[in-house]
């Protein structure tokens, strides 16, 4: 599947009949809803787990250098948190571009972090059948791959990094992402 996944997304699910839809975000979409929204809650995920797999051609790498970036991966007893948003359907897009290297969007179930229900949502995921996919490595590998990494959208390290204080001021741990937080403290 080729990383440019906008026209597929469109095709695959046409939102316009919607009057609002709910927007899982569980990288960047945390800290920078840089699109309107009506609202937004705390949320979680279950069955994935949030890894540093996806390349990053676009944002915070090059087509020549990618960077790496978040996408979940299924594990069928993980829970991931993140933040929801409710947006209208125009909005997709802008996120269909912004999410357009690797990330197929669907429908799926997610909570309230604060227990008060859930609700049926959009996630964009980058699965291992897309051209921009990394994969697997350490966190030592990934740190130092990030160390490395810049993009049109800025320095790779700035990504994780926001990210880490994004969860921590959700009040939730993530053992990926702080091992790779921790391994790029030490190669600076």
């Amino acid at each position: 599947m080729s990383h440019n996944t906008i026209a597929l997304n469109q095709q695959r699910q046409p939102l316009d009949h919607l009057e609002s839809v709910w927007l899982f975000g569980y990288g960047s979409l945390i800290y920078k809803a840089d699109f309107p929204y009506i609202q937004r809650r705390p949320a979680k995920i279950h069955g994935w787990l949030r890894r540093f797999w996806q390349g990053s051609h676009d944002h915070r790498g090059t087509p020549e250098a990618p960077g790496r970036v978040a996408t979940l991966i299924e594990a069928p007893d993980a829970v991931c948190a993140g933040m929801a948003y409710e947006v209208t359907p125009d909005v997709f897009a802008h996120l269909d571009h912004r999410e357009k290297n690797g990330y197929l969007r669907f429908f799926t179930e997610f909570e309230w972090l604060d227990g008060s229900g859930s609700v049926t949502g959009l996630v964009y995921v980058a699965g291992p059948d897309n051209e921009a996919f990394l994969g697997e490595a350490s966190e030592a590998d990934i740190a130092a791959h990030i160390a490395r990494s810049h993009g049109p959208s800025g320095p790779n390290d700035e990504y994780l990094l926001k990210l880490a204080d994004a969860l921590r001021d959700l009040g939730e741990h993530d053992a990926h992402v702080f091992a790779i937080e921790e391994a790029l403290k030490e190669l600076g």
